[in-house]
């Protein structure tokens, strides 16, 4: 080959990546510090290998989308098997016989293992681009798991797909013509090898070519092209979604091992003295792992197409809350670090937020999907993004499930959140009320803090001031203490405590809400304030010493991952784990068969937050006469959210097509059931207001895990469920 040519490819070529990368890292640099990252734990950094190894080399989530997602395995897969044949092809252009330094050498076992493999892997990397493109260009309309319409190759994703199958079909070339040759050199003729079956079967198809320029002209084609166009694509990627190549193993590794919790603001009051942001202003608010995160984007758009605001129509879009905020850092480079021709003495400044006033007056109006791109760091909100698309959000993690590169969109978007409440005081006017009932009356419904133990009228239910050393701090919830529909789940969760001579107790007025609204809306002031008041009562009993047990996926979520951050440390049970423990240690007794074809819809904050699936589904199995239904696709890890979460169920739904509620009582409906079981407050609100709107609240009844095991214990008069949901 040619030691100059290649010479002259690597240097250039690597030389404008360099360049090019330089860009990113200063971007990248600008971001804030990440706390959520503890690089001195050998422990954590030998589980972000494992994540590494799980959801990046193993592509555990591709399987979600299961013929795009087996393409893109196959692609990928390609890829990492294929670089090595680049290094060899790279080494031969200034040695011909180069085999890294013997190590893949013809003829030994590991370089014809490794001949095999390549060929094999040169077949699926054509056969995955095959699929996109058909994907892409052919099969076109809506999805058929999510109704949404299927993404299009545009001329990038052509692009790309034509230079990775250019690239193998190069490769196949070169090994076709080089096998001819060297067959004619040492007078053999041409045959066919097992170990290189893809080169040696173009090589029978090209040896009645005589002309041995022609070959030659053939072999130098593939080394060539599939020389160059690999450096070509590397030099692609940071001008394009492919940068996620490069980026997605390093965002994976890097990604927030706890999202249950969202990050602490630290020092709010100081902040507001020196009149910092108290969350996401302008992309320099950003941490340094949320810039990562844009750039890893894909563009799949799997986020958006389980989003449940964006499914029914409401301006958001993860996907392009993504995209938004990396247009805006890419469009702003020049305006933060002056010109590129002053890239070779760059001084990247250090993180600070726009001085106020600096902010232009007047920007690009919002586009009428609520995000447009803005040529300067200005306020991501309204500026860039619209804030209709901000309070849309349920923060069920949907997107953050779905996601194959493990980006996380929820602590963003309450960034955001954040800085409007906190410091513009601008948020939908119904949570007004919420925060002051949480402020004066420690729940966000605003109801008298002396009637929060009202529900429990005629239990006998114990209070922890009176029983100090109870085993069991029941943590009833606002919800449950106030919202008459869910005061029936903490009388029929105190029924079987009772029946299982369980020794607990509850807070009574001592107990206030755990904050969860509040952080959600983006009021992290509120929370604390909430979070650090309930520590301090909950030490004062020493609950560290006993079993917090709550049917309230957002108590539970909130006393178990959030609390921490504040030294509250506890053992938090949600209510259908332990009481399946109570069931198996033959404690409850579900003797009496309740006949009911029952759908299990999963809470988000349970579920996905915190992975408890299985629990309220053996309790429902467990009970003679339950038939338990699915929703197809959309359960387990993939369910709808019921659209109260993210503080949404205290204010108005954004304009959309169809409430969440709705959409999701409809594939409720769908499963031919006459009863939905949930485990949620939140969720068995938004349910029964789904099924009034169904006009199926007389037919099909909706009940809490705990109920229906209630009944089957013997401790409730009516097994159907609607005569007892319909008194009150």
């Amino acid at each position: 080959m040619s030691p100059l040519g290649m010479t002259l490819l690597l240097l250039s070529t690597l030389a404008f990546f360099s360049w090019s990368a330089f860009r990113r890292w200063r971007q990248l640099k600008l971001g804030a510090p990440e706390p959520r990252i503890h690089w001195h734990d050998p422990q954590e950094m030998g589980l972000r290998a494992l994540d590494a190894l799980r959801y990046a080399f193993g592509q555990r989530k591709m399987p979600y989308y299961r013929l795009a997602g087996t393409a893109h395995i196959f692609i990928f897969s390609g890829f990492m098997v294929l670089l090595l044949r680049s290094i060899v092809l790279w080494g031969r252009g200034y040695d011909p016989d180069f085999a890294l330094w013997g190590l893949l050498a013809p003829g030994t076992v590991l370089g014809d293992a490794y001949s095999f493999v390549k060929d094999v892997f040169v077949l699926l990397v054509l056969g995955g681009v095959s699929v996109f493109v058909y994907l892409r260009t052919v099969r076109r309309g809506a999805d058929g798991v999510t109704g949404r319409p299927r993404m299009t190759l545009g001329f990038e994703g052509l692009l790309i797909l034509g230079i990775i199958a250019t690239m193998m079909i190069a490769d196949v070339l070169y090994d076709g013509a080089r096998i001819v040759r060297e067959a004619r050199q040492f007078g053999e003729p041409v045959r066919f090898h097992v170990v290189e079956f893809a080169g040696s079967a173009l090589a029978l198809a090209l040896s009645g070519i005589e002309s041995d320029r022609t070959l030659a002209v053939l072999e130098h084609l593939g080394f060539w092209t599939h020389s160059a166009l690999v450096l070509v694509f590397l030099n692609i990627l940071p001008f394009s979604k492919h940068f996620h190549i490069i980026t997605a193993i390093p965002n994976v590794f890097l990604r927030d091992r706890n999202p249950a919790a969202l990050p602490k603001v630290e020092d709010i009051e100081g902040r507001v003295e020196r009149e910092e942001p108290l969350g996401i202003a302008t992309v320099r608010d950003l941490t340094w792992k949320q810039i990562l995160d844009l750039y890893t984007c894909t563009e799949c758009g799997r986020c958006s197409d389980n989003c449940p605001a964006y499914t029914t129509g409401k301006a958001l879009s993860p996907k392009h809350v993504t995209l938004a905020l990396r247009d805006n850092l890419y469009a702003s480079e020049e305006a933060v670090f002056g010109p590129q021709d002053d890239i070779v003495n760059p001084v990247a400044p250090a993180h600070r937020p726009i001085e106020p006033g600096s902010e232009p007056i007047h920007a690009n109006p919002p586009a009428p999907d609520g995000y447009f791109r803005a040529e300067e760091p200005v306020k991501v909100v309204p500026f860039v993004i619209s804030p209709e698309v901000v309070w849309a959000c349920t923060t069920c993690r949907a997107c953050e499930e779905q996601c194959p590169v493990m980006i996380s969109y929820v602590d963003k978007i309450v960034g955001m959140r954040r800085e409007l409440v906190m410091n513009e005081g601008e948020f939908p006017p119904e949570w007004q009320g919420a925060f002051t009932g949480m402020e004066v009356n420690a729940n966000p419904w605003n109801l008298s803090q002396m009637d929060r133990l009202a529900w429990a009228e005629g239990l006998n239910v114990p209070v922890l001031a009176d029983r100090p050393d109870a085993q069991v701090l029941y943590w009833v919830g606002c919800a449950a203490s106030y919202d008459d529909r869910a005061k029936k789940t903490a009388r029929a969760v105190v029924k079987l405590l009772k029946a299982a001579k369980v020794d607990f107790a509850v807070l009574g007025t001592e107990e206030c809400c755990t904050g969860d609204p509040a952080r959600r809306a983006g009021n992290e002031f509120l929370f604390q304030a909430m979070a650090e008041q309930n520590v301090e009562t909950l030490e004062r009993y020493q609950v560290a010493e006993k079993t917090v047990l709550t049917a309230c996926p957002h108590c539970f979520n909130a006393l178990k991952n959030e609390y921490p951050q504040f030294g509250g440390n506890y053992r938090v049970v949600h209510h259908t784990d332990y009481l399946l423990q109570l069931v198996r240690e033959g404690k409850l007794r579900p003797t009496q068969p309740v006949q009911a074809t029952v759908a299990y819809h999963d809470s988000c904050y349970l579920g996905r937050y915190n992975d408890v699936y299985e629990a309220p589904r053996k309790l429902l199995e467990g009970i003679e006469g339950v038939r338990l239904v699915e929703v197809p696709y959309w359960n387990r890890n993939k369910g709808l959210c019921c659209g109260a979460g993210g503080a949404q169920m205290f204010k108005e739904e954004e304009k959309g097509e169809l409430r969440v509620n709705e959409r999701r009582t409809d594939q409720l409906l769908s499963t031919g059931c006459d009863t939905v079981a949930s485990a949620c407050p939140f969720c068995m609100t938004m349910l029964t207001d789904g099924l009034k709107s169904r006009e199926k609240e007389d037919e099909v009844a909706q009940l809490d895990v705990a109920e229906v095991l209630a009944r089957a214990c013997g401790l409730e008069a009516d097994g159907s469920g609607r005569q007892d949901q319909a008194a009150e």
